[in-house]
């Protein structure tokens, strides 16, 4: 499948001020980025750079003028995900047979604080005896659990905040169910990318869950088709795939996101309790 993704971004600077942009398409084993173009207005010098764990590609620039400012990217990215039959995958990959960067994502860390929802994951899920229907019910919980309303959260808000007031937007959404799963020992990594047929068009975030090998991804939002999903980035959280970093002052003025299928024999892919999911590996 092809994806033609376009996002811009626009700021009013009141100060020098140096952004890190991360809305550039990931090059994987199984997502390709055949074209791009970055346009930056005003034109000015800018740093491309990939994550020393290749989970990101970063644009680094600082703008000196005080002004309007605005950067665009576009691209054509061919996918090529692979569904993954769970249903054979009764039991759990033990913590010691991990890999120290696999290892990595079990802890808690800023939005995710696993080590305080131990208790009531536990309880809610840990009866669950395959790893896949652990996630898939975590995943259920919050679309269940948790109101989507836009601009109901801020930058601050965490997953215990999530579970506590019971809203948020899929950045929260993502943030507890990561939460949930590390609380059960389970991998879990932010996903943020381009997504076809979310209304309103925006970037959106989920969940990636490592699962007999391979990484999984789960939507509790269920707001797009899992295979309609192009990868920006992946980290602990959204500290590690914020789409914009600033230091200065200066104000967003406005963002625009769009993601289109190229090709017509598209057929959406959703989660459901026939225990098969989608790797973007």
């Amino acid at each position: 499948m092809k994806f033609k993704v376009n996002s811009s971004l626009s700021y009013v600077v009141n100060e020098p001020t140096t952004f890190i942009f991360n809305i550039h398409a990931l090059n994987t084993a199984s997502q390709t980025v055949l074209e791009e173009q970055l346009i930056v207005d005003p034109p000015m010098k800018v740093e491309e750079y990939t994550s020393y764990d290749g989970s990101s590609r970063f644009v680094q620039l600082k703008v000196k003028q005080i002004g309007n400012f605005a950067i665009s990217y576009s691209a054509i990215v061919e996918m090529n995900y692979k569904v993954i039959d769970e249903r054979n995958a009764a039991t759990m990959v033990p913590v010691v047979q991990l890999d120290s960067y696999i290892a990595s994502f079990l802890y808690p860390s800023r939005y995710c604080q696993s080590d305080k929802l131990m208790k009531f994951s536990f309880k809610e899920f840990g009866h669950y005896t395959s790893v896949y229907d652990k996630v898939f019910a975590i995943t259920e919980w919050i679309f269940t659990n948790i109101e989507y309303i836009s601009g109901s959260t801020n930058s601050q808000t965490s997953a215990l905040d999530t579970i506590t007031e019971r809203v948020g937007v899929c950045r929260d959404f993502a943030h507890l169910g990561i939460a949930l799963c590390r609380a059960l020992s389970i991998p879990a990594r932010y996903f943020t990318g381009y997504a076809y047929q979310l209304n309103p068009p925006d970037f959106h975030a989920c969940m990636e869950t490592y699962i007999d090998g391979s990484w999984i991804v789960f939507d509790s939002t269920k707001l797009a088709p899992l295979n309609g999903l192009v990868k920006i980035a992946t980290g602990r959280d959204a500290a590690d795939a914020a789409v914009a970093s600033i230091f200065g002052n200066s104000n967003g003025t406005g963002v625009q996101v769009n993601c289109e299928i190229l090709e017509s024999s598209f057929v959406p892919f959703a989660y459901s309790g026939n225990q098969k999911g989608v790797s973007f590996q």
